[in-house]
């Protein structure tokens, strides 16, 4: 197995568990999501499929397909995560219908929420990728 490989699946690991830990607040814990956790959803889901198939039929184009949704998602992540240190004001967010964007389902240490553990995993995949991206770089020399 050589680096890019090792790297790939470490971005489905990561995806995969954000991907069941996002099910598990919703569907175990019933927390409603909010519009900007359904936002960062969207754009986490479809990763988890795009890391399996590249295990199964590697492809050095990898970092095309993925970059573009985790740079989306990672977006939304930073902006939730902006509103819920309060560095953002919740008069200008998305969420005015359902749950508040600012809404602390958890609270962990003082800071890890449900949108930061969202902006780690985007976070960890985003460097994934650039490790990925070097290591396909240095392939082709």
């Amino acid at each position: 197995m050589n680096s890019t490989s090792t790297y790939v699946f470490l971005s489905f690991i990561t995806a995969t568990i954000a991907t069941l830990g996002s099910l598990f607040f919703s569907e175990v814990m019933e927390f409603i999501p909010c519009s900007m956790c359904w936002y960062q959803r969207i754009f986490m889901y479809p990763l988890v499929l795009i890391f399996l198939v590249n295990m199964l039929y590697p492809d050095d184009k990898i970092v095309k397909y993925a970059m573009p949704i985790v740079l989306v998602g990672l977006s939304f992540s930073i902006y939730h995560n902006l509103l819920m240190f309060e560095i953002i004001p919740e008069s200008i967010v998305p969420c005015v219908q359902g749950v508040p964007c600012s809404t602390e389902y958890i609270n962990w240490l003082g800071f890890i929420t449900i949108p930061f553990l969202s902006l780690i995993s985007y976070s960890i995949i985003l460097i994934l990728l650039l490790f990925i991206k070097k290591g396909i770089s240095s392939n082709e020399k």
